[in-house]
């Protein structure tokens, strides 16, 4: 069996700058956060950024639950790191409108589904997905945000917009539970794209907030193969949802 266990900085080590990666999490939640600390402190720039949204600044959300340190992809923006994100939305982490406004950052936003399905597409090999959605709004048109032009395609009378797959260098994933080999699971509200990013990026890497070893739990449990994985790295804090 290959020894996929790392520290957080040995799985950042091959991260360089100007290169793509994709974050899992939903508005923190289940974002893997030792390892955008790791990315923080290896300090790399020029990123672009695959996820959901740009996470959390420091004290969101309001209240006693508030963070006293930025959450997630929300790191790489307090930093600066970020060139360009590619999202579903950005109207909760205040950095995302300031640095777009001050023309640091660019960013091109991805219906929910359609996101997801190009990430999954991208994991399984597939050479793209059909979408009625956008059809008739500048999505039809526009390129897509790797530059790459759309295509409208109709099968049987329905007319369908053709997304190609979206790739990256590095997936950086939290699970819940992982065994040593990289199988693992997330639980409730942290599956999120932590599942669908499995495998869509030259190299997966996941935190794990429980490891075990191989063959000690029921492997019906899980919910990713670790064929998928490259990296394990344990460490990942308990999550507060």
């Amino acid at each position: 069996m290959f020894n996929k266990i790392v520290t957080a900085d040995e799985a950042v080590a091959g991260v360089q700058d100007g290169m793509t990666i994709m974050v899992g999490g939903f508005l923190g939640t289940g974002s893997p956060e030792v390892l955008m600390d790791a990315l923080v402190r290896k300090g790399v720039k020029h990123l672009t950024v695959i996820g959901n949204d740009g996470g959390l600044a420091e004290g969101q959300p309001a209240g006693e639950f508030a963070g006293k340190t930025p959450r997630g992809i929300g790191k790489l923006l307090e930093n600066h790191m970020v060139d360009h994100v590619i999202m579903s939305h950005v109207g909760v982490n205040p950095r995302l409108n300031e640095q777009f406004a001050d023309g640091s950052l660019k960013y091109t936003l991805v219906p929910q589904g359609t996101l997801a399905e190009k990430i999954r597409a991208a994991a399984y090999g597939l050479g793209g997905v059909l979408t009625p959605v956008g059809l008739g709004t500048p999505m039809e048109t526009d390129l897509d945000e790797l530059g790459r032009k759309k295509e409208v395609m109709e099968i049987d009378g329905k007319k369908y917009l053709f997304e190609r797959p979206l790739h990256a260098d590095y997936s950086f994933i939290r699970a819940s539970m992982a065994d040593e080999f990289g199988n693992y699971m997330c639980s409730k509200a942290t599956r999120n794209f932590n599942i669908v990013m499995a495998g869509a990026s030259n190299h997966t890497v996941i935190a794990a907030e429980k490891l075990v070893p191989v063959g000690q739990e029921n492997p019906d449990i899980w919910q990713v193969a670790g064929v998928l994985v490259e990296s394990v790295v344990e460490g990942e804090p308990a999550w507060q949802i």
